[in-house]
């Protein structure tokens, strides 16, 4: 699990909820190359591993924010999405930035819910 880019924690439990801080394509601390589909499967990579730490799964995740730099990616960045989550489909919402820590072109947070 690479440190956080920023003074916030990666992942949370609030009862219930666990959060997943927004996600990028970075591996052992420095970003992926490739561009868009290899970043999202990265940070995709990256909210599975910080929900294994919460004892949970994709399976539990109810809602993710995605932060795309162009909107012109949006169906390749959705077919890398799909292949992260199988069949579960989470509520989502997508929006595109100007821009992103450390050149990201993508970016996503991930709520998930597993109880106690």
């Amino acid at each position: 699990m690479s440190k956080p880019l920023g003074p916030y924690t990666p992942v949370v439990r609030a009862g219930d909820f666990i959060i997943i801080s927004g996600q990028g394509g970075l591996l052992d601390g420095i970003k992926v190359d490739g561009g868009l589909v290899p970043e999202t499967e990265q940070a995709m990579k990256n909210i599975e591993s910080l929900l294994a730490t919460m004892d949970a799964t994709m399976k539990d995740v109810v809602k993710t924010t995605c932060f795309l730099t162009d909107m012109e990616d949006y169906a390749r960045f959705n077919t890398a999405y799909v292949a992260a989550f199988g069949t579960h489909r989470p509520s989502r919402s997508c929006v595109a930035v100007a821009e992103l820590p450390a050149g990201f072109v993508v970016e996503v947070e991930a709520w998930a819910y597993k109880p106690l």
